[in-house]
C-alpha cells in the first residue's frame, strides 16, 4: 500500500448538469500532453505517483458544484504543477467549468500531528495511573493470611474464625469482611450473619445459646441497629458493641475494635438507649418530603429507586446538591471523573455506584467535595475523611 504525501483539494463549478465521470474525464483529457508524456496524469496514476481522483458533487439549479481531491506522491514542486494544471480545465462536455485550488495538505504532517495529540492523551492517562502503593500491597498480603485463617461454619457456611466453637465468648458481626478484619487483629471467636435481614441463620441461634457471653458487634448505622433487633428476637445476645457513627466494623483499626468491644453495653442498657434516641419528635425534612434519613443525610425516594436499578449494571450515577442526576458512567471511570478538571464537576454532591467503595474513590471524592457515597459494599478504608459519608446498599434497602 502506497501512502500519499500530499492531497490537492479544489472546488469545481460546471454550468450544467454533469456526472462525476464527466469531470474526471475532462481532467484527464484537457491535461493530456500538456507537459509531455512523462507528466501525463494517466501515466502518473499507473506508476503510483498520484492516486485515484475523487469527485464529490451536488446539483444547484442548472449548475453542478463540488470538490475534487487528488492524492499525490510527487515532490512539492511537481504536486504544485499538477494543481496548476487542474485550474486550466475550463470545459466539462459542452459546459463551461471552473476549478480552483483551495488547499494542498501535507498528509504526513497531519498524520504526525494526530500521532502527537494521541501521544499527549496516552501520557496524561499514564500519569494518572497509580504508582505502586506499598501499604496496599501489605494489606493484600495480610488479607491473604486472614482468608487462610477464616473457616465456613455450619450448614449455611457462615464466615467465622477458627475458635468459634472453642471460646466461651462469641462475637457476632454482620458480614465476611467484618470477620476478616477481626481475624487481622487476633479475634478468632467471631462469626458473621452475612447481612441477614429478617431471618437469622439457625446456626447462629444454636451457637449463641451454648456460650457464656455473646457480643453483637455491628456497624455504627441504622442497619446495624436492625441487625441487633433481628438477633435478639431469636438468639441469645448479652452485650452490644457498635462501630463509631457512620463507620463499619470492617474498616476499624485494632485500637478502634478493642475500644468498641471494651465499651460494649449490656443488652438491656442498649435497648434503653435506643428508646431514648427515638423519643424526640422527628423534625420535618425541608424541601424533600418522604425522604429516607440516614444519619444526617436525607436521601429522596427517587435515589433509592436508582439504587435498586443500578444493581448488576456496574455503573454509577452522580448527583448535585438538589439530588438531580448530572452524569451516569461506568464505575471503573469514577476516579478519573472526580479528579478531572471542569466546572461542572464542582457540583458533585453524592454518588451512587454499583461497585466497591475503595480508598481511591474516597480520596478522589474528598478532594472534589462529595458528601455521600453509596456503594454495593465498601473495601478496606484506612483513611476516612470526616466530611464524606459512606453507605452500602444494605443501609439503604432495608
Amino acid at each position: 500500500m502506497i501512502i500519499m504525501k500530499y492531497l490537492i483539494r479544489a472546488k469545481v463549478e460546471v454550468d450544467g448538469n454533469v456526472e462525476k465521470s464527466d469531470i474526471i474525464g475532462a481532467i484527464f483529457g484537457q491535461t493530456e500532453g500538456m507537459f509531455g508524456p512523462d507528466f501525463d496524469l494517466r501515466d502518473l496514476q499507473d506508476k503510483g505517483r498520484i492516486g485515484r481522483i475523487i469527485v464529490d458533487i451536488k446539483r444547484q439549479g442548472n449548475k453542478t458544484v463540488g470538490e475534487v481531491l487528488v492524492p499525490s506522491n510527487l515532490d512539492k514542486a511537481e504536486t504544485a504543477l499538477v494543481a496548476a494544471m487542474l485550474e486550466f480545465v475550463d470545459k466539462v462536455g459542452p459546459f463551461n467549468a471552473k476549478i480552483r485550488i483551495t488547499d494542498i495538505i501535507d498528509v504526513r504532517y497531519e498524520r504526525i500531528k494526530k500521532i502527537k495529540e494521541r501521544a499527549k492523551e496516552i501520557l496524561q492517562r499514564w500519569l494518572k495511573e497509580r504508582t505502586i502503593d506499598v501499604k496496599e500491597i501489605i494489606n493484600e498480603i495480610e488479607e491473604a493470611v486472614r482468608i487462610a485463617h477464616m473457616i465456613y461454619y455450619g450448614p449455611e457456611r457462615l464466615p467465622a474464625g477458627p475458635d468459634v466453637d472453642k471460646s466461651d465468648t462469641l462475637i457476632i458481626v454482620e458480614g465476611r469482611a467484618d470477620v476478616l478484619n477481626l481475624l487481622r487483629y487476633g479475634y478468632k471467636n467471631v462469626i458473621a450473619v452475612e447481612g441477614a435481614k429478617g431471618e437469622i441463620p439457625e446456626t447462629i441461634v444454636k451457637l449463641s445459646k451454648g456460650k457464656k457471653n455473646v457480643i453483637a458487634f455491628v456497624d455504627g448505622d441504622r442497619a446495624g441497629d436492625m441487625i441487633v433487633r433481628e438477633l435478639i428476637r431469636v438468639a441469645k445476645v448479652d452485650y452490644v458493641a457498635k462501630a463509631p457513627p457512620g463507620r463499619e466494623v470492617e474498616e476499624l483499626t485494632g485500637k478502634e475494635i478493642a475500644k468498641a468491644l471494651k465499651n460494649a453495653v449490656p443488652l438491656k442498657t442498649y435497648l434503653q438507649q435506643i428508646q431514648e434516641v427515638s423519643k424526640p419528635e422527628a423534625k420535618p425534612i425541608p424541601e424533600v418530603e418522604a425522604a429516607e434519613v440516614t444519619g444526617a443525610i436525607q436521601i429522596p425516594p427517587h435515589v433509592i429507586d436508582d439504587v435498586k436499578k443500578l444493581r448488576g449494571t456496574l455503573e454509577a450515577i452522580v448527583y448535585n446538591n438538589e439530588w438531580k442526576p448530572i452524569d451516569k458512567l461506568p464505575v471503573k471511570d469514577i476516579v478519573d471523573y472526580l479528579i478531572s478538571s471542569g466546572e461542572e464537576k464542582k457540583k458533585v454532591y453524592a454518588i451512587v455506584m454499583d461497585g466497591i467503595i475503595t480508598q481511591r474513590v474516597v480520596d478522589a471524592a474528598s478532594v472534589r467535595g462529595v458528601k455521600l457515597i453509596i456503594g454495593a459494599r465498601t473495601g478496606i478504608i484506612s483513611k476516612m475523611p470526616t466530611e464524606v459519608t459512606l453507605l452500602t446498599y444494605d443501609d439503604i434497602l432495608h
